[in-house]
């Protein structure tokens, strides 16, 4: 069994990335002599993307706002790395290893592909921090950024009943693997819990790996919710990345409801045009966690481990931008009554 490093718990505003810790002066702290050209002196912030890259007004973008907030605070010299179509764990060890070299500190991969490239790129740069979003890597010199996603689209389960008048509601997953099935767990807990089991779940996953592009066709999303707005699905939660906007955009044309994932995705300015159709987003501050990791490296603490960002600390939530949500009987208490049962414990959610 895969030994896990001491469980810490770090205080990360989702609302917004102001609320997040306020930033030392100073330079950045050295990160001494390392392997092979490591450089000595940390210069700053460097994130490689998931799939789907910057632009996916969700996951990616998310990290990149946590990236502008530590340039502008900490004034120093930041990278971010598009992936490539098809690239191999090799390609991202590359990667890593060649932002490590440059003297970027800390390094942080963005998703759980970059898991085996990492574990192997932090021993071979053991004087740098890296990080890594949304998976659990081994490593003195490694903070594993993880995510209750169940808990937030519990709250996204809550809101989806309240809201439904079909009795019908959709999960679109992006790639049917443990991290998405987190998010279906908790949103199809939270409808059942609010329903009564009056309400039913349609799911579809888009695809069985990533390299099918699950996480990057707004196309198959698209695709997918057309077919459960046939089976009388009013309201549609995705978790999908980039594929997610088709979900949306799909939405929005048969004017029922589209709940966001990861961003405030009534916010982003891509999808402008389809606001008035996202009722919620279920929040994930990835861009928090990105912060709070080249804060701690600022300030000559870097952290290291399993970070859990979770309800209790603000790491996950549920948005409440549009003006709409305020106004649908009952929504805003029930999930004001549910957060405060997931924090106390009362509502165990489930990850599977």
């Amino acid at each position: 069994m895969r030994r896990i490093s001491k469980l810490t718990r770090v205080a990360v505003g989702v609302a917004s990335l102001a609320l997040a810790a306020t930033a030392c002066g100073g330079t950045s702290s050295e990160s001494g002599n390392g392997g092979d050209g490591e450089s000595k002196g940390a210069k700053g912030l460097a994130i490689a993307y998931d799939i789907g890259g910057k632009g996916d007004q969700s996951f990616n973008d998310a990290a990149y706002a946590g990236l502008q907030k530590a340039e502008k605070e900490f004034g120093y010299k930041t990278a971010d790395i598009e992936p490539t179509e098809g690239e191999t764990d090799a390609d991202k060890q590359q990667r890593l290893e060649s932002l490590a070299k440059q003297g970027y500190n800390p390094v942080v991969g963005v998703g759980f592909a970059y898991g085996p490239a990492m574990e192997a790129a932090s021993k071979k740069y053991p004087k740098t921090t890296f990080g890594i979003v949304d998976s659990v890597v081994e490593g003195d010199n490694v903070a594993s950024l993880v995510f209750a996603e169940e808990q937030a689209s519990y709250l996204a389960g809550v809101a989806a009943a309240k809201a439904t008048k079909s009795n019908t509601v959709g999960f679109v997953g992006g790639v049917d693997i443990p991290l998405i099935h987190k998010f279906e767990a908790g949103y199809k807990q939270g409808v059942q819990d609010t329903s009564g089991g009056k309400v039913k779940v349609i799911s579809q996953y888009l695809t069985q790996t990533a390299e099918e592009g699950g996480f990057s066709s707004p196309d198959k999303g698209k695709a997918a919710a057309e077919g459960q707005i046939e089976k009388g699905a009013d309201v549609l939660y995705a978790a999908a990345g980039l594929s997610g906007q088709g979900v949306i955009e799909a939405a929005a044309k048969a004017k029922v409801w589209a709940i966001g994932v990861d961003s405030d995705q009534y916010k982003q300015e891509a999808l402008a045009s389809y606001k008035g159709s996202i009722l919620t987003s279920a929040l994930k501050d990835v861009g928090g966690a990105v912060y709070t990791l080249a804060k701690s490296v600022e300030d000559g603490k870097p952290l290291t481990g399993v970070q859990t960002f979770d309800l209790k600390v603000n790491g996950v939530g549920l948005a409440d931008s549009n003006p709409e949500f305020a106004k649908i009987a009952g929504l805003s208490d029930a999930v004001a009554k549910a957060k405060e049962e997931i924090i106390s414990g009362k509502i165990k959610v489930k990850t599977e």
